[in-house]
């Protein structure tokens, strides 16, 4: 699994021109499930994602938490994450997972980052054709990748 974790002012998700969901201060986590990813790799990352410490402290140094400043999650699936950009100029999606590996994957994120965290979890919709609006604070852009986790 692959994630690109952001730090947000503001973040929120909108489908077919309606607001389906937002979050103030917090983290915009966009999340692409590849074929060979596993739940071990979902309760890897969410624990990463509710103990990253990105968020300034008194001092103005990156030492807290999204459960320690009591920010708020958003998570979006998102396959282009799992893009091979190798050859040519077409991105090739053939390691991203389908639909009968991804959703539950994905879902299964969401459930344990809520679990690790102890907050709720703003969505998107799976497959939906969203718009996905932020203000980056910082900015900060994570990228982890559970394949590199040792």
């Amino acid at each position: 699994m692959r994630l690109v974790i952001q730090r947000v002012s503001e973040a929120s998700v909108t489908i077919d021109g309606s607001l389906y969901s937002n979050i103030g201060k917090g983290l915009l986590v966009l999340v692409g499930v590849e074929n060979e990813d596993t739940e071990a790799d979902a309760l890897w990352l969410a624990n990463k994602t509710a103990a990253m410490r990105i968020f300034e402290d008194e001092d103005g140094v990156m030492n807290r938490s999204v459960v320690d400043v009591d920010g708020e999650l958003l998570a979006v699936s998102q396959f282009t994450l799992t893009a091979s950009t190798r050859k040519g100029n077409r991105p090739s999606y053939i390691r991203a997972a389908g639909h009968d590996l991804a959703i539950p994957l994905y879902n299964r994120y969401c459930e344990l980052l809520e679990a690790a965290a102890g907050r709720p979890v703003q969505r998107g919709v799976f497959g939906a054709d969203m718009k996905v609006r932020l203000l980056n604070d910082g900015p900060v852009t994570i990228v982890i990748d559970s394949r590199l986790k040792e």
